[in-house]
């Protein structure tokens, strides 16, 4: 295994996804993992169908308990967009 991990649940994250709001509720909203990849792991998990949460590192100067946040898009596509997740389209295009 790999060093441990710390991950602070973001608010986007709980709102997004019930099984990670209740883990905030009932541990707290940090979550220590064996490893990165458990983490990243168990963002997977908890993701619900059709949303995407994700574990971003921390800033290096962040000094806070958190090696990385539990994250998730802020609102999902509307369905209505050629452009997938992860790609970039321009302005006029949309």
């Amino acid at each position: 295994m790999g060093d441990p991990y710390v991950v602070a649940v973001k608010p986007s994250a709980r709102r997004v996804s019930r099984d990670a709001g209740e883990w905030v509720a009932e541990e707290g909203r940090l979550r220590r993992f064996d490893s990165k990849p458990l983490a990243r792991e168990w963002a997977r998990e908890v993701s619900p169908q059709g949303r995407t949460l994700w574990v971003q590192d921390a800033h290096p100067l962040d000094e806070g308990p958190a090696d990385g946040y539990l994250l998730a898009r802020r609102s999902r596509l509307r369905g209505n967009e050629a452009e997938l997740p992860g790609e970039q389209a321009a302005f006029s295009e949309l």
